[in-house]
């Protein structure tokens, strides 16, 4: 299906430089959610508790920015008052901000867990590198669902709603290795809590993700597909 592009030119030239300078701050936006992701993720495999305490202190300006952008959001709204698929375009990039905001704080929480299992001093005996491979799946879908919303292209977004239940297998999986752990060992219960709080968080990164895609598809074609079946999400983006 051939993509459609946040850019594509209205009738208003105003609103069209409005809706361009708020699409470049969603994606600068995006662009900080991502190396937050990518820094806890460091921070995990290396028990860097210095880069973990980096996570932290970025939060505040993906909190700012969503701030910011709702800002310009309901300015846009207000004067320029769009009808139909602008006015979805505009709903959805306030959801979408909404959700790199929650992927932001879920990128702090795995950097507080990453500390505490620092000081719980039981960081060689856990499997923490099957987490770096399901983390590595969530910051890849979070590219791409953020390179789908900049193109509209419902193809994509289909893709990633599917490729959301990979991640959800992974931690499935893992969270089935850490009960092992912690029943053959007791001493390594509280770490392994940590690890699997950090497993959870991860697969949350996954579903905003997914919910971004969902939000491409409410833009494009006007349906709203969350809390559908998958036959219903293929039948929209037909």
């Amino acid at each position: 299906m051939k993509a459609n592009t946040m850019s594509n030119k209205h009738l208003s030239t105003q609103f069209d430089s409005d809706l361009s300078s708020v699409s470049a701050r969603v994606m600068e936006m995006g662009g900080l959610a991502e190396s937050q992701i990518r820094q806890a993720i460091h921070a995990l495999a290396t028990f860097s508790a210095e880069a973990a305490e980096q996570v932290i202190a970025v939060e505040p300006r993906v909190n700012a920015m969503e701030i910011q952008i709702d800002r310009e959001l309901a300015s846009i709204i207000a004067l320029r008052q769009p009808t139909a698929r602008d006015l979805r375009l505009l709903i959805a990039i306030s959801k979408t901000t909404t959700n790199l905001e929650r992927v932001g704080d879920e990128a702090k929480k795995i950097a507080h867990k990453v500390k505490s299992i620092i000081d719980s001093g039981t960081v060689l005996t856990l499997p923490s590198s099957e987490l770096r491979i399901a983390a590595d799946l969530a910051s890849a879908l979070l590219h791409k669902a953020l390179d789908a919303l900049a193109r509209l292209d419902t193809a994509a977004a289909l893709s990633i709603v599917k490729e959301d239940d990979l991640i959800n297998e992974e931690f499935s999986g893992f969270v089935r290795k850490l009960i092992t752990y912690m029943m053959e060992d007791p001493r390594t219960i509280s770490a392994s809590l940590d690890l699997l709080f950090i497993a959870k968080a991860i697969e949350r990164i996954g579903d905003h993700a997914k919910n971004i895609a969902e939000f491409i598809i409410y833009i494009v074609e006007g349906t709203d597909v969350r809390h559908t079946t998958m036959e219903q999400i293929e039948s929209a983006v037909r």
